[in-house]
């Protein structure tokens, strides 16, 4: 029985150990599964702030949802949370220990710029990514860690927005003030480079530091109101900007015309958790607020952070939800999907290589065997967040609009939306925004400014420590109808006149507002000028002059340190010269109408047309037969005759007659046109100017004058002439006496000057000198104001009013009207003669035909002769041939029906005059002699022997007319 149990011990145990086995494997597979694996991460916050706590809640919250929501994940991140206790020293002491001690393998934090400077070169030092979603400076950038990542809005993001803002309301100039760290020093280059691209300066930067007074903080106010520019852009923290904007509102500058715009962290900051005793500081400014799309989400979240924090802080009831504490949820929730994508491996340090010596903690800093991995996780990780859509850009969380709020009554009105695609739009919808085309202005709602008006400021006002603008006159001795100072020796007190002072005071009036001003000489103790023009535009950059008002020119080189306003004036500098009487006896003034081209193409014309009626009548028309000379003249005769239409030779050939009527029209309109001119140099032209070359002047060594004190010195310097041949004058008086005297008696030859002052010279003297093309631009005369000067725009828009209107007409008529008797100088001086420019259309439509008629003769004429220029003798050369060519072609064409009747009578030796006609009863021949020829031919003289009776060859003639007799006898006889 004994043996009996013990035999089957084995097999019971063998079943009882697998059973145990299997039972201890699934086991030990439930608890693998259900395992998780702790990561420490750092979480460095400012604790005993409020907006700390809201984030630290806000993480904790993110990992509870995350894990809750992922259970399956086996990281979980364990916060180890240190005290930055608001010091860089702390936030940095607290990294220290986070890495070296708790080996953590990221770190949330820390709260400000300031403390994250030092704290990313821990990070960078130990591989450990640093995730900063409070740390906005831009400076931070310039560190390049690739293990800082910025989960929060780089402030020169929102820089963009500001100058769109400042662009949109036409203003001109910006006032940062800004706190005095590294915080609010790190936006300043950005967002004056922001500003200079929407043309508006910034002429003062206003530094406060962070440990100021209230009476530190009222001092620069007060600063700032001595000051032109209203605009002011805040950046700094909670603290001090509640100070700034308490003290601003007590001493005025809450009131009209100021323009208050806050930055994201004050907007955030004043408007998450609003105090009544707050906002009502500042009322009316402007802010700038990171977007953040409205979900479900959100609006669950809030809710329930909203009893979670209650919970936890009871005494903290009035707390808000800020955009901060969404950036804290999302970033824990990225460091929490980076750190599982990371894998579950390599959490350890490695120890750092140092010498014994070295035994400071940096030294012995260990590096993150794990951090490399975290880092490329981050930076891949992408996800819906309570933000928006959540990822990283070369470090950087990127974010697609800002919101612009306006603070009215006990909170922010969204007034629009800056994108970096379409600028300022009052909504985020594409499709209302591309129909949208206004300006910038209406892009945004109605703006509430300080002082609980509508109205857009201008965005600087007059100083009120200066009550009126100083406006530096110059004083001179000349041109007293432009600008003058006439000083009381009684009162001691200055007239300022002149047509610029009444332009001036003219573009005040017209602008929209007041501007209080008042006129000071530009001159010594007694009264003689303190300098050239150059020297008083100086003064406006020396703030010693808030304007310049006079007959001032608008150059390059002044408008390096100062500012002009559009001209008021024509621009340009001419040449004036004296005029000389042109109505001389000249033997060869008939030779001045026509140029030299013209005489000559016309002359080679009329020759050209002689020889081209010569070809087409010499065969058929008696006229132009005869000897090689008779031939030559008449036909040079014939064609020069057209040009008082003298001719008395006719024409038989319609080919001649196309040509010359053609031809006949060109010399109508050439002979019309020549005596145009003659008469207009023979009456009309009486004046000529004695030089209208500046290099004639310089070639010959001429005198030249330029007024006292002009900057036209240089340009004559730059021209070539030698300063020993420039003389000075001050008024046109003196301008005048110099030319009378000449330039080789102490005088001049010719002026520079500019076209107001010409103008003026000339309406005294008009019948003594002329004005020349003007030689070299300038900008005319315009007002002088400090560089960027606010008021330039408005003055210069209110000079385009006056300019445009009759008032200009009646200040130039109450000054220069009177004198302005002399007709309006001719600008330039040109030729009377005729060229050929203006007649070879002419002379082309002449030659043409000419050439036509005797292209058609030449082919009528080869073909008609082709027989008898066919040479028999195969074996005769061509110049023979050609020779035989130009027989037939000189001969006269007997068949031609003009020479029918004159061969007639040539074989009988009888004239048939035209005017003896024979008798009906012997025959009818229709013949045509010319008026002159009939005369010659009849001889009346009683002395003349009695004709002889001819006897005509019948068949001659049946041979040269088959329609005649076939025989005919005429009998002659006496009278």
């Amino acid at each position: 029985m004994i043996m009996k149990e013990y035999s089957l011990n084995p097999v019971l145990s063998f079943f009882f150990f697998l059973s145990l086995m299997i039972l201890f494997l699934e086991m030990g597979v439930a608890q693998n599964t259900t395992s998780t694996i702790p990561v420490n991460v750092g979480v460095v916050l400012d604790l005993a702030s409020l907006e700390a706590n809201i984030a630290l809640s806000c993480i904790n919250m993110a990992l509870s949802d995350f894990y809750a929501s992922h259970g399956d994940y086996k990281t979980r991140l364990v916060l180890n949370t240190r005290d930055s206790k608001k010091d860089v020293i702390g936030a940095a002491a607290a990294a220290l220990d986070l890495i070296k001690n708790m080996e953590v393998q990221a770190i949330l934090g820390p709260t400000t710029s300031m403390q994250a400077n030092f704290v990313i070169d821990l990070g960078e030092k130990a591989q450990v990514p640093i995730i900063s979603f409070s740390a906005t400076s831009p400076s931070l950038t310039s560190i390049r860690s690739s293990y800082f990542l910025r989960a929060t809005q780089n402030d020169s993001a929102q820089v963009n927005a500001i100058s769109a803002i400042v662009q949109a309301f036409g203003w001109r100039e910006a006032v940062p003030i800004y706190i005095d760290n590294e915080y609010g020093e790190g936006i300043i280059p950005y967002l004056t480079d922001a500003l200079q691209e929407v043309d508006a300066r910034v002429p003062y930067r206003s530094v406060i530091s962070p440990s100021a007074t209230d009476d530190q903080i009222v001092e620069e106010l007060y600063k700032l109101m001595t000051m032109q520019t209203r605009v002011f852009i805040v950046h700094m923290y909670r603290s001090l900007g509640t100070r700034l904007f308490t003290k601003a509102k007590e001493i005025g500058m809450m009131s009209g015309g100021y323009v208050w715009i806050m930055t994201d962290g004050l907007s955030v900051d004043f408007l998450s958790s609003p105090n009544h005793s707050v906002t009502d500081t500042i009322q009316g400014v402007l802010g700038i607020k990171p977007y953040v799309p409205r979900t479900k989400q959100l609006e669950y979240f809030r809710a329930r952070w909203k009893r979670q924090f209650l919970r936890d802080n009871p005494n903290k009831f009035d707390a808000e939800l800020n955009i901060y504490g969404l950036l804290a949820y999302d970033a824990a929730t990225a460091l929490a999907l980076a750190v599982e994508k990371a894998g579950t491996t390599n959490f350890g340090f490695q120890k750092a290589n140092v010498s014994r010596n070295s035994s400071t903690d940096l030294a012995t800093l260990s590096i993150s065997l794990n951090g490399p991995n975290i880092l490329r996780a981050l930076s891949t990780t992408s996800f819906k967040g309570l933000t928006g859509d959540y990822f990283f850009v070369d470090g950087q969380l990127q974010s697609p609009a800002f919101q612009i709020i306006n603070v009215n009554g006990n909170g922010g009105r969204r007034i629009g939306f800056w994108t970096p695609t379409e600028g300022l739009v009052k909504t985020l919808n594409p499709r209302i925004n591309k129909r949208m085309n206004s300006t910038s202005t209406s892009r945004l709602s109605t703006v509430i400014f300080p002082g609980d008006t509508t109205v857009v400021p201008k965005g600087w006002e007059i100083p009120t420590n200066e009550k009126k603008l100083k406006i530096g006159v110059p004083v001179k001795s000349g041109f007293s109808e432009f600008v003058a100072v006439t000083k009381d020796p009684g009162s001691n007190t200055a007239t300022f006149t002149g047509f610029c002072i009444d332009v001036f005071d003219a573009v005040v009036k017209a602008l929209p507002y007041a501007l209080p001003y008042e006129y000071i000489p530009f001159a010594k103790p007694d009264g003689e000028p303190a300098g050239t023009y150059n020297d008083l535009a100086y003064q406006v950059y020396l703030k010693n002059y808030d304007a310049v008002v006079g007959d001032i020119t608008i150059v390059y080189n002044r408008s390096l340190y100062i500012d002009y306003t559009l001209p008021f004036t024509e621009s340009g500098v001419s040449m004036i010269v004296p005029i000389a009487d042109n109505n001389r006896k000249n033997a060869w003034v008939f030779m001045k109408p026509l140029t030299w081209d013209l005489w000559v193409s016309s002359f080679l014309f009329f020759v050209f047309i002689g020889f081209v009626v010569w070809v087409l009548e010499h065969r058929i028309n008696e006229d132009f037969r005869g000897s090689a000379s008779d031939q030559a003249g008449t036909s040079f005769w014939f064609s020069f005759s057209t040009m008082v239409f003298a001719q008395r030779e006719r024409v038989v050939s319609n080919l001649s007659r196309a040509v010359i009527i053609i031809w006949c029209f060109v010399v109508l309109i050439l002979t019309q046109s020549y005596t145009a001119s003659l008469t207009s140099l023979l009456t009309v032209e009486q004046l000529k100017p004695t030089v209208t070359d500046v290099r004639e002047l310089i070639k010959k060594g001429e005198y030249v004058g330029y007024q006292k004190g002009s900057f036209i010195l240089g340009i004559l310097l730059d021209l070539g002439f030698d300063k020993s041949k420039l003389m000075v004058y001050s008024s046109p008086e003196e301008c005048h006496h110099l030319f009378s005297k000449g330039s080789g008696n102490g005088g001049i030859a010719a002026a520079f000057d500019e076209l107001a002052y010409i103008k003026l010279i000339l309406s005294r003297y008009c019948s003594k000198y002329t004005m020349i093309d003007p030689k070299f631009k300038t900008g005319g005369f315009g007002f002088v104001f400090p560089k960027g000067s606010p008021l330039v725009p408005d003055i210069s828009r209110a000079i385009l009013n006056v300019t445009e209107g009759d008032e200009m007409k009646q200040i130039e008529g109450a000054w220069f009207g009177k004198k302005s008797t002399c007709p309006e100088s001719s600008s330039s001086i040109s030729s009377n003669s005729l060229s050929l420019k203006s007649f070879w259309g002419l002379f082309l439509i002449a030659g043409l035909a000419a050439l036509l008629a005797l292209i058609i003769f030449v082919v009528m004429f080869v073909y008609r002769e082709r027989n008898v220029l066919r040479s028999s003798d195969s074996t005769a050369s061509i110049w023979s041939r050609i020779e035989n060519f130009f027989r037939i072609f000189i001969q006269r064409d007997s068949t031609s029906s003009t020479f029918r009747q004159s061969d007639l009578n040539d074989r009988n030796g009888i004239s048939l005059p035209t005017m003896c006609a024979p008798s009906p009863s012997a025959y009818s021949v229709d013949t045509e002699y010319p008026a002159n020829r009939s005369s010659a031919s009849y001889d009346s003289s009683p002395n003349r022997e009695p004709p002889h009776e001819v006897a005509i060859d019948i068949d001659q003639l049946t041979n040269r007319n088959q329609e005649r007799p076939a025989a005919l006898e005429i009998d002659h006889e006496n009278n």
